[in-house]
């Protein structure tokens, strides 16, 4: 039974991340060259402003924000399913690999097949997943071991090992291609968010609906995972099968948000951890929260990068790596 004090203290904590995320994309509506006058941003909002107000408003900030703290929400939930069923704390679908898989699936389509752009924001996520899927089997298959099971430690290693490979491997099928496209690639690899328009929204929406209720459905099965093998079979449990569905989850979730926001890692990492600080190792407790951190961390990071150096900013993935890198080997020394 969780105490309702604790709980208390979990609601009131979502209630401030609530309203720290719309403290912060107020105050982004009206950072930049083209941003909206506080004055104008309620009015705006309601329909009463001018036409060049709507469609910055509309147009250009809103989508903007929206996939950043739903792709912000997506990594962070990721990155506490990969946490739960390796029992490793530095797991992350950008440190061990499966971003980078997906980034090569998106590589070699948006390379040498044809683009409808009209199906391509909604092809992007699934083409993003079989990608994400296939690096994730692979990294499981490296890291299992028969006698001692998944060891967190050799996961990381591997996973590393995987996400170098494949940033390889996507520099080297760039390396011939024509200027537009060399362009697009370099972007996804900094974690420029790019998908930055409505459809994008439409397409990675009905991936974070499905599958975020899901992973809280699932949040006791994560606790049991976490205790010693035999305590968690003794009470039921199937663990392979529970291990399975939720990595197929984890990489569903990381797949969705990469494919339009670009390689960035640490959010997964940084925002459960952070979560866990708060209100302690429960999963039912912490999710919700690390949920929400996800988001906010990811917008204030595109928030700054993006205006910090006019006029093209720095990359949301470059901002949330100056501070997850350093978290990361903290983590490590720690462990």
């Amino acid at each position: 039974m969780i105490h309702p004090a604790v709980v208390r203290k979990q609601r009131l904590i979502l209630i401030s991340l609530i309203g720290l995320t719309l403290l912060t994309a107020f105050i982004g509506l009206g950072l930049g060259s083209s941003g909206v006058s506080y004055r104008e941003i309620v009015p705006t909002l309601f329909g009463r402003a001018s036409f060049d107000d709507s469609f910055i408003l509309y147009g250009i900030r809103l989508p903007r924000m929206l996939i950043t703290i739903l792709s912000g929400m997506a990594l962070a939930v990721s990155g506490a399913i990969l946490q739960g069923i390796t029992k490793n704390d530095l797991a992350d679908p950008g440190i061990i690999g499966i971003n980078s898989g997906a980034g090569v699936a998106i590589t070699v389509f948006y390379l040498f097949f044809p683009i409808d752009e009209g199906t391509f924001s909604y092809i992007l996520p699934a083409v993003a997943f079989v990608g994400a899927v296939v690096t994730a089997v692979f990294i499981y298959v490296f890291s299992y071991q028969r006698k001692t099971g998944l060891e967190p430690v050799r996961l990381v290693l591997v996973g590393v090992g995987f996400s170098l490979a494949l940033s390889g491997l996507m520099v080297i099928l760039i390396s011939s291609s024509d200027d537009e496209k060399v362009n697009f690639i370099a972007q996804w690899l900094a974690g420029d968010i790019w998908g930055t328009s409505w459809p994008f929204i439409w397409a990675i929406l009905p991936w974070l609906v499905g599958l975020i209720p899901f992973t809280l459905y699932k949040a006791n099965r994560l606790n049991i995972l976490g205790l010693h093998p035999n305590v968690a079979r003794g009470v039921g449990l199937a663990i392979e099968r529970e291990r399975l569905t939720l990595l197929f989850t984890a990489v569903a979730l990381a797949a969705a948000a990469v494919s339009v926001t670009g390689g960035i890692a640490f959010v997964g990492l940084i925002a459960p951890h952070l979560a866990k600080s708060l209100v302690g190792p429960r999963h039912q407790l912490f999710l919700p929260i690390a949920l929400l951190m996800g988001g906010w961390l990811l917008l204030v990071a595109d928030c700054i990068g993006h205006n910090v150096v006019p006029p093209d900013g720095i990359p949301a993935g470059v901002m949330i790596a100056l501070i997850g890198a350093p978290y990361f080997i903290y983590l490590l020394l720690k462990k």
